[in-house]
């Protein structure tokens, strides 16, 4: 490798790692107390909500899994294009859009926005007399940019403007989502570090300051050898130790601390395994187990923490279907479809 290009390598490595390491403990203050904004970590990729709900390392040409990792968008995705649509449960849905450009053969852009609708809701006074009605929303509106540092090597960050509207009350938020990407092709392993939701309100609810999700990731994805198997390991929450969960008991404010070794270690993973049949389709599974004991409740159930689901190519189009159901109250399923705008031109 030339002294220059080594030296730059090295240089812009150095400089988004220390990035994400000195965000570290800033974002860990802010997260202390109570976060507004959760439906941020929501994610639109149903391969994503496949594996667990937030994989920031699996390599696809997949428009829409850059809003977990802004490193994973690259020039092989110009053109691309990807709408995604969310029934969760109670009324609730969700929906976007996602494009993406190449800048160069080493860049890339995109811009995308994020609806989340929570349904009709009954308006009350004071005394619980109902005045009308009134539908809570969210709005989501994201820019991406990525840039291939030196092979097998790249890093990208996405800012996103964030609008609530509850009945009288509006709120706005600017965050940042920084991530880098290592692939080796060769040996079909991914690495990846995110940081997450950085940023803060510009408008508040009233006079009620609410933190955003911060968080920083870690994650990891191997196709084992000579098999069409892919493993993929994401950890969160890494700035802390303990995750406190909801419970029913009562004490106080209703969260405690599990003080067991392996229960705050598990609480910090996602595991998710595919089998990638062909270009074409896969089939996927996860199991997230920090979802599973936040559904510690007398419904809580088998399936909680689990999600299934699978993807299929056919010519332009290629469609993602993810399902969970991590309560009796309800069964979540999340759609993408994909294409490339770039082939219509093509084909012209």
């Amino acid at each position: 490798m030339p002294e220059n290009t080594t030296m730059r390598y090295n240089l812009a490595t150095r400089t988004l790692v220390a990035a994400l390491l000195l965000l570290l403990p800033f974002t860990g203050y802010c997260q202390e107390g109570r976060t507004s904004y959760d439906f941020l970590n929501i994610t639109p990729s149903a391969h994503a909500y496949t594996l667990g709900g937030n994989n920031i390392s699996i390599i696809e040409e997949d428009i829409t899994l850059i809003n977990n990792n802004p490193a994973l968008l690259g020039p092989e995705m110009d053109m691309k294009w990807g709408i995604n649509y969310m029934m969760y449960v109670a009324g609730i849905h969700f929906a976007g859009t996602t494009f993406g450009v190449a800048t160069s053969d080493r860049g890339a852009l995109a811009a995308g926005i994020q609806y989340y609708g929570y349904g009709s809701m009954p308006l009350t006074d004071e005394t619980g007399q109902v005045l009308g009605n009134f539908s809570p929303q969210d709005i989501q509106i994201q820019c991406a940019y990525s840039h291939d540092i030196y092979e097998g090597l790249r890093g990208g960050a996405m800012l996103k403007f964030v609008y609530s509207n509850y009945e009288q009350y509006t709120a706005m938020a600017l965050a940042v989502d920084l991530g880098l990407n290592y692939y080796n092709a060769e040996k079909e392993y991914s690495l990846s570090l995110v940081a997450r939701n950085l940023g803060g309100q510009l408008k508040r609810y009233a006079n009620v300051y609410g933190n955003l999700p911060w968080d920083i990731c870690f994650g990891y994805s191997q196709v084992i050898n000579n098999t069409p198997v892919r493993i993929s390991i994401t950890a969160h929450d890494l700035w802390r130790w303990k995750i406190p969960y909801p419970t029913t008991t009562d004490n106080g404010d209703g969260i405690v601390t599990n003080d067991k070794f392996f229960e705050h270690f598990f609480r910090h993973l996602i595991f998710g395994v595919e089998y990638l049949f062909n270009n074409n389709f896969y089939l996927g599974i996860g199991y997230n187990y920090k979802t599973a004991s936040d559904m510690r409740t007398d419904n809580r159930y088998f399936l909680s923490g689990f999600s299934i689901g699978g993807g299929i190519k056919v010519k332009m189009f290629s469609l993602d279907v993810a399902v969970a159901s991590h309560h009796v109250s309800g069964t979540t399923l999340m759609l993408n479809l994909t294409t490339s705008i770039g082939d219509f031109l093509n084909r012209r």
